[in-house]
């Protein structure tokens, strides 16, 4: 069988396998854990689960131990050794989770007890409790075929009910990122199904995800699962790696690869999973590509990445992932990949409008003869280009053929050493309607390109009615071209944006221009005037929370300014879209400039809650707008006895408590609103206590005899 069936043959051999009707449906509950110190902390469990984990605020790192159902404990582990495992910021999925580390699924096996301890702050800590039986995978259906032979989610038993969402794609595929999932290295087979479901059941319903966050799964004993939702050959957007979700694959191994070797059946499975997938998008395992961070804990968004199309998640982030063992595998995986399955074809594209010449271009793994034929609507070859090398490199003129869809294709090879054919469209089967640019807008209109984070460029959006070429200069105020912004580039209709970072121009007022011709010469333009000015940087607020009740302690909001000349400097306060304060309005001298706002208004006083502070400069160029979030909060805290013994109190909101309680002083953090329990004491004789919260703003004393 060649190459050419590969992708069928994987699908018909994932749909083959029968799901197992006997395999109950993952559980999961959260329960809060408590204070967490030093010491161990018993976590309140449920009788039987068999994966854990965790997620708290704070920069402290929590470890957790469980006991098995025979009576052993497992040593401490870190709770959170891969926290970059998730989705891209704003992507939609896990918001509630903002502001929190979330911790890995640890897979443990039957067990009855979780112990935490911390080390630093951590505050607000919940844990997750999966139970996920066990699931029999029917060896038949992993025969070898030829091709990866995938298990399917209705085969693991994935719950589509718990789906939060629709798969998203990503236009292409560029590259390969490998994880391991921590967790246990010594589980049975039927034991890997119920942990690939029971991490599905964590990534939905602890971490708000829409799906489990890897692409494909794998257990040591190669065995490959279908992960996300959304296909096995298309560009699903998994949640695996912080700001490179899009354009990437994710596979994991399941187990913790630190020191330990991954087994010959695991790294055979990985390779042969690779090779498959990243042929089917035309990918070299062995390039090395520059791709943009769409940011993560270690590259801002929009920094270039050089990254190898079978990376670790080492490589994007801050983290041990996929584990020393596993990632020293990775070059010796991505030489098996591209070797496996005979010759392969990497990268091809045509450039070009029909009309004119269109070039084709790609690149094999191997030496061969390859063509490139160019077929009309019905069939009968139009052009066919030739060649016996490694690059394929062919023009095709088209001006004497007329409008209409031709499709094209590259193959190479013949019998069991061709390469999977590649092949694409040019022109349209129907009459193209009237050309128009629409929706053209940039936001922000007025930017700052002084490297301070604020407002540093611009994005030009615009919806094209009918494949068009599209060109972007920039002009001056006069309407003169300065510069080419993005050269004539062929455009499907539909949405499309592009970057516009001021690069050396002056301040001043300027247009983008956007220039599209259609296939049969039809030209149209459209403009939207972006001002340059570097007037206003390094603008903050702070605090972001304040209490102007005239006690003293955080009465004041500031808002901090540069600026770079004498401008006029106006601050608004709004609740929603509703004027509340102007606080200044005056022109303000170059320097560094502070603006302070005690909380008064016009009329009556500021009531507690969020507001937008708006920061507005405006110079002989044009108005500099930046928006900053700001709470008042007045309402002192308040304290109340629930119980005696054991000793519990109950507080309003987030504080700092002080108590003398049975002439002992206690000081506790108290991380959200509820009731907490007086540590190291069995039963309160005597009570005195008071709390402050984060704004300075105290309670009354509460006194107990």
């Amino acid at each position: 069988m060649t190459r050419t069936f590969l992708a069928l043959t994987v699908l018909a051999v994932a749909a083959a396998v029968p799901p197992v009707a006997s395999a109950g449906l993952a559980t999961a509950s959260t329960r809060p854990v408590g204070e967490i110190t030093l010491q161990a902390t018993e976590v309140p469990a449920p009788p039987r689960f068999d994966l854990v984990g965790l997620r708290w605020r704070g920069s402290g790192r929590v470890e957790l131990r469980t006991r098995s159902a025979d009576g052993a404990w497992t040593p401490w582990r870190d709770a959170a050794p891969e926290r970059t495992d998730r989705p891209d910021v704003g992507a939609g999925e896990g918001r509630r989770l903002e502001g929190w580390t979330v911790g890995n699924p640890w897979w443990v096996g039957p067990s009855d007890r979780l112990q935490v301890r911390a080390r630093g702050a951590v505050r607000s800590a919940r844990a997750t409790f999966v139970r996920s039986p066990e699931v029999r995978i029917p060896l038949r259906a992993l025969a070898e075929t030829g091709a990866p032979a995938i298990v399917s989610r209705s085969t693991w038993s994935a719950d589509e009910s718990i789906r939060r969402g629709e798969p998203t794609y990503a236009p292409d595929l560029r590259y390969a990122i490998v994880h391991h999932t921590a967790g246990s290295n010594d589980y049975s087979r039927s034991e890997a199904a119920a942990i690939v479901r029971g991490i599905q059941t964590y990534h939905v319903r602890s971490n708000g995800w829409n799906d489990i966050g890897y692409n494909f799964l794998v257990d040591r004993f190669g065995t490959i699962y279908e992960g996300r939702y959304g296909g096995i050959d298309r560009n699903v957007v998994g949640a695996h790696a912080l700001g490179f979700n899009t354009g990437s694959v994710g596979v994991a191994l399941l187990g913790t690869y630190t020191s330990p070797r991954p087994s010959a059946a695991a790294e055979k499975a990985i390779a042969t999973l690779l090779s498959w997938r990243l042929d089917l998008a035309y990918i070299d395992p062995l390039a090395t590509i520059t791709v943009p961070s769409g940011g993560s804990d270690r590259y801002p968004a929009g920094v270039a990445v050089q990254l190898r199309t079978v990376s670790g998640h080492r490589d994007t982030g801050f983290t041990a992932c996929p584990g020393d063992a596993l990632y020293a595998r990775l070059g010796a995986l991505a030489a098996r990949a591209a070797a496996a399955g005979g010759p392969k074809l990497y990268y091809p594209f045509a450039d070009g409008v029909l009309g004119g010449p269109i070039r084709f271009t790609a690149r094999l793994s191997q030496p061969l003869r390859w063509q490139v034929v160019v077929a009309g609507a019905d069939g009968a070859e139009v052009a066919r280009g030739t060649g016996s090398s490694t690059a394929i490199d062919w023009t095709w003129d088209s001006s004497a053929v007329a409008p209409g869809e031709f499709r094209w294709t590259i193959g190479a090879g013949s019998g069991d050493r061709s390469v999977r054919p590649a092949s694409g469209t040019l022109g349209s089967a129907v009459e193209p309607g009237p050309l128009e640019l629409l929706g053209v807008s940039a936001d922000p209109p007025t930017i700052s390109p002084n490297g301070d984070g604020e407002a540093d460029a611009t994005v030009v959006a615009y919806t094209l009615s009918a494949d068009a070429t599209v060109a972007a200069t920039v002009l001056d105020e006069a309407g003169w071209e300065l510069a080419e912004l993005e050269p004539a580039r062929w455009r499907r209709a539909g949405q499309h944006a592009v970057d516009f970072d001021g690069g050396d121009l002056p301040d001043g007022r300027y247009a983008v221009r956007l220039v599209a011709r259609s296939a049969d010469g039809v030209e149209v333009e459209a403009r939207v005037p972006v001002s340059i000015t570097r007037t206003l940087s390094l603008a903050s607020l702070v605090p972001a929370v304040f209490s102007p009740n005239g006690d003293g302690r955080v009465d004041r909001a500031r808002v901090s300014l540069t600026l770079g000349r004498e401008a006029a400097v106006r601050v608004r306060v709004l609740r929603g879209e509703r004027w509340v304060a102007t606080p200044f309005d005056a022109r303000l001298k170059a320097g560094r400039r502070t603006v302070v706002w005690d909380g008064s208004k016009r009329v009556g006083r500021l009531r507690d809650g969020d507001y937008t502070l708006v920061l507005e400069v405006t110079d002989e160029v044009a108005t500099t707008r930046i928006a900053f979030p700001v709470t008042s909060d007045t309402t002192a805290p308040s304290l109340r006895l629930v119980s005696r013994t054991p000793p519990r109190i109950a507080v309003s909101e987030p504080a700092s408590v002080r108590l003398r309680v049975n002439g002992a002083v206690r000081r506790l953090r108290v991380a959200e609103a509820g009731t907490v329990t007086i540590p190291g004491i069995r039963g309160v004789r005597t009570l005195i206590a008071s709390a402050q919260d984060a704004v300075g703003n105290r309670s009354r004393v509460l006194t107990v005899r």
